[in-house]
Parts: structure tokens; C-alpha cells; sequence
């Protein structure tokens, strides 16, 4: 009869004829719920290709709920600013807490520069191909390590996509794409470049040179300092024969949430740095009057965190006296770490007194004591 629907059956599927002339194929899941396919076909050969598919699946084990399945399927299509955002919010380090706010702030900072034009593309259509022209545009504006950096953050984000299942392989393939930078190498001032500008900088940021300088201190370490982190020990006479900070913390200034003091940069951050002869005399000398919490060196309110800015207007013209005027204030601790390496000290002990986290928990205290007032009190003679 024309019209007449035509229906095969199998025990668990069938294959029917719409009124369009098209075929419609259908089944039983293992959970007891008939499924229709995804799409009508030409052919019923067609229809029961896709069957045999789906038996397949079932099979081997590889099936799984339609409702299931479209769910995955529309969270693979997710955008990566929308899966970026919420790694953002749940990324956690290795010891399970979550990313500081300054590295928050920076990587929206990314996401929303350089990484913007991938917000848009679903993470399935991030190939290789489109990470590389990324890439290669990116690498033409100049900013080499911002382009490292960002593809730093791409590859992360997408590293966790693939152990979620939302893609098969990560598509940051290219060889170096985290190392390359501008090369701007960090040149330590040299002893008598490092006088003029104690020499020429505004008197109570001298210390504050100093604690970088002989100590190792970042600058969101030393302008957290507080009274109660300095110990001043005096040789009988009075006079100052060493000062021992303990850095427990540091502050750092995010946008939008201003100055926020939390822990070290890292877990080996958390240290004690012992400082000896002129430069302990004068940080000492500093620190005169000041008790509990007030601020080794704070803002011109005598309350409130330096801000780096306001640091800057008085470093420049101090570095620019001393004809260094590419250098940054964080070469004041590669200063710190090159004479206390040339004083003696293993690469281990190094890298205890500035906090670095290349070593384990464990290794951090071994050196301590005798050994580091050794080395530290050589390290002073710069100024004998």
C-alpha cells in the first residue's frame, strides 16, 4: 500500500521507512531504552550501517547513554575562554592550595591579551596548526617572553583538558615554545656601581637597598618586613656586629584588590638571612625607633606598603648615577646571590639564603648556622 510504513526488526533494533521516503533507524540500549539515531538516511543500507556501529559499541563496551554522550559532546564544544575561566578558579599547586592572587591577576592579564584571540575557538578546533599561527603572530609584536608565557599558561590550561577527556591530545607541540624569551640578561651591579647608589638614593630607601643587596630579599619580601622580623645583636662595645632577618611573608599588589600580603613566593622562601658588618650597622640604624609591627619601610604615610612605583621614581635616577640604567631592582639579588657564591658558599647554601625552590623541603635547613654567618660575614667585607 503507498504510504504504508515498511519496518525490518531486529531483536534489538530496527530500521523503518518515513513517509519522505527516508530510513530511520533505531534501538535498545542496554539500559532498556530505545534510542533513535542521530539522523534520517537515503539508503536503508545506510541506516543499518549505523546500527551495526552501535552493536559494535555495545560490544566491545564502548557505549554509553545518549544523554551522557551529548553531554560530553557539548562540553568538548565549550569555548577555551569559558574552560580557561574555570580552570582559573580551581587550579591548585602541588601542595593543594590555590594559585596566589598575583598570578591570578596575571593570568587574566594573558588570557585577556595575548591569549584573547583563542577565547573564542572551541578547544576541539585548537589544533597544532592554529597554535602555531597564534604563535607565530604573537612572536611578531616583539614580546617574545610574553609570548613564552602565554603559551606557558596555553599548554597548562590544555594539559588538564586532556586528562578531563575534553581532547585527545594537546595541541602545544612546539619544541621551545616556553623558553623563549628577549634574553634581556639580569647584569648584578658591580660593587662600586652598588656604592653610588647607596650613596645617591633618598636616605631611608638605603637599608631597603641594603636588605636586597647583602640579604637577597625581593622587593615583596622586603617591603613586607616589620619590626618584630629584625634581630640586632651588639658586640659589648654597642656597636652593631649583626642583624638576622626572618622573612615569613610578602606582599604583593593586585589590581583591583590592592596590597595583599601572603607567604613567600615559595615554600623555600620562609628563611632566616643573617647580615654582617657596614650593612648590618645601617639597616640597623634604619630600624632604630621602630617596633612590633610598623613597617621596615613603607609608604610615605608611614603606614601603608610601598608601592613599587613610588620606589621607582627614587632607584632610576639612583641607577642612572651609577650608569645603569637597564638595571632593574631585582638585580640587587642576583648581586646577592653572586657574592655569596664567590664568599664560598655550594650551590645548595645559595639557594637556601635567597629562597630559591629548586631544592626539596628537606634540603633547605641543612646548611644552616655557623656556616652561613661564615660566608655572610665575607660576603660583608665588601664594605671593610
Amino acid at each position: 500500500m503507498a504510504g504504508r510504513r515498511k519496518a525490518s526488526r531486529a531483536s534489538w533494533g530496527k530500521v523503518r521507512k518515513l513517509p519522505s521516503g527516508r530510513y530511520q533507524a533505531s534501538y535498545v540500549g542496554p539500559d532498556g531504552i530505545r534510542y533513535p539515531g542521530p539522523m534520517t538516511y537515503i539508503a536503508k543500507s545506510d541506516a543499518e550501517i549505523w546500527l551495526g556501529g552501535i552493536r559494535s559499541d555495545i560490544a566491545a563496551g564502548r557505549w554509553i547513554p545518549h544523554a551522557v554522550a551529548y553531554a560530553a559532546q557539548v562540553e568538548r564544544a565549550q569555548l577555551f575562554a569559558d574552560y580557561a575561566a574555570a580552570w582559573l578558579a580551581t587550579r591548585t599547586n602541588a601542595r593543594g592550595e590555590h594559585l596566589r592572587p598575583r598570578t591570578i591577576a596575571e593570568y587574566q592579564r594573558l588570557l585577556a591579551g595575548p591569549l584573547a584571540e583563542l577565547g573564542s575557538s572551541s578547544l576541539s578546533a585548537l589544533t597544532p596548526r592554529r597554535v602555531r599561527e597564534w604563535r607565530d603572530v604573537q612572536l611578531r609584536t616583539g614580546r617574545k617572553t610574553q609570548t613564552s608565557r602565554s603559551y606557558g599558561l596555553l599548554n597548562a590550561i590544555l594539559t588538564t583538558a586532556v586528562i578531563d577527556g575534553l581532547i585527545d591530545a594537546n595541541p602545544c607541540v612546539i619544541q621551545g615554545g616556553q623558553t623563549t624569551s628577549t634574553r634581556r640578561a639580569v647584569v648584578p651591579p658591580t660593587d662600586a656601581e652598588l656604592q653610588i647608589i647607596i650613596d645617591t638614593i633618598a636616605p631611608r630607601f638605603r637599608a631597603l637597598v641594603l636588605v636586597a643587596a647583602s640579604g637577597g630579599l625581593r622587593f615583596g619580601e622586603a617591603t613586607e618586613l616589620r619590626a618584630r622580623d629584625l634581630s640586632v645583636e651588639r658586640a659589648t662595645t654597642g656597636a652593631v656586629t649583626a642583624v638576622r632577618i626572618r622573612v615569613e611573608r610578602a606582599v604583593t599588589h593586585v589590581p583591583g584588590d590592592g596590597f595583599v600580603v601572603g607567604s613567600p613566593k615559595s615554600e623555600a622562601g620562609v628563611r632566616a638571612v643573617a647580615i654582617f658588618g657596614q650593612d648590618a650597622a645601617d639597616i640597623a640604624d634604619h630600624a632604630t625607633g621602630l617596633i612590633g609591627n610598623a613597617l621596615l619601610f613603607p609608604a610615605s604615610d608611614g603606614v601603608s606598603h610601598l608601592a613599587q612605583s613610588t620606589f621607582t621614581k627614587h632607584w632610576y635616577p639612583a641607577r642612572a648615577a651609577a650608569g645603569r640604567k637597564d638595571m632593574p631592582f631585582h638585580a640587587l639579588r642576583h648581586y646577592a646571590g653572586t657574592r655569596y657564591a664567590q664568599a664560598g658558599a655550594t650551590p645548595r647554601e645559595t639557594m637556601a639564603r635567597l629562597g630559591h625552590s629548586s631544592m626539596g623541603a628537606a634540603m633547605r635547613y641543612q646548611h644552616a648556622g655557623n656556616r652561613d654567618d661564615e660566608l655572610a660575614t665575607r660576603m660583608a667585607q665588601r664594605r671593610v
